[in-house]
């Protein structure tokens, strides 16, 4: 039975002293959640300080990014090894924001894949159509091509260390969301895709998380669809109380 998995990505927000009492409340709130997995992904500057404060509980830490290269001249990277050495196994790659201001491509996230996946590394790998893609009907190809090229050059047995995150552009940080019924559509399709890749077993291990505007208003419509396996959480997840409403609406 694939995992029900909840993660929060803080993005660019929460100094060491937020983060603090955030993982304090995050900590009381969550102490007896044992059926779903709860990931969180603060700042670089406190993924050792997070993996100090959770390392006694169930939470995960997870990096918002990393660096492909192992090492070398690229001032202002991380690479994986560094994350490793701070406790860190899970790492997000592909998320929107990276796409659109870094400019990163598939084939980059390609390269990262591979390294993160060398390195036993759990992958939460990001992707969704934008705005124009779904008004012209191509979000379906948008996101088979997205996986295509960043993903199906690897074996079977590593896709036991990725997490797939659909996020609709159009529904991220804007207060539009995916209505439950679209979420599960495209779910679906991405599990049919990666049946008819891979084969339906591989298809039906694989979690698929939801991202873009969950609320606990919505959590619970959207994370009962038979496709979806939880979230991946933006602004919300910087509150302890409404994380927490929506770890538990799984």
């Amino acid at each position: 039975m694939r995992k029900k998995i909840v993660a929060g990505n803080w993005k660019m927000n929460k100094n060491l002293t937020e983060t603090g009492v955030l993982l304090s409340n995050l900590k009381i709130n969550l102490e007896n959640v044992s059926e779903t997995e709860v990931i969180v992904a603060p700042t670089y500057t406190n993924l050792y300080y997070a993996f100090e404060e959770l390392k006694e509980t169930q939470i995960k830490v997870a990096a918002q990014n990393m660096h492909q290269a192992e090492n070398g001249a690229y001032t202002g990277e991380i690479s994986v090894d560094m994350l490793k050495s701070v406790g860190v196994e899970t790492v997000i790659l592909g998320h929107s924001e990276r796409r659109a201001y870094f400019g990163e491509t598939d084939q980059l996230l390609a390269n990262k894949v591979n390294t993160a996946l060398q390195h036993k590394m759990t992958i939460i790998f990001c992707f969704g159509e934008e705005l124009q893609d779904r008004k012209s009907n191509t979000h379906f190809s948008v996101v088979e091509q997205q996986l295509k090229n960043g993903l199906f050059h690897i074996n079977r047995a590593d896709w036991k260390n990725v997490i797939l995150a659909y996020e609709p552009v159009w529904a991220i940080g804007t207060g539009e969301t995916a209505s439950p019924e679209q979420a599960q559509e495209m779910h679906a399709f991405i599990r049919k895709t990666l049946a008819n890749t891979y084969d339906q077993e591989t298809a039906d291990e694989v979690s698929i998380l939801y991202g873009g505007s969950v609320k606990p208003n919505n959590a619970q419509e959207i994370f009962a669809k038979a496709d979806v396996d939880g979230g991946l959480i933006g602004g919300a997840s910087l509150d302890a109380e409404n994380f927490t409403a929506i770890v538990n609406a799984i």
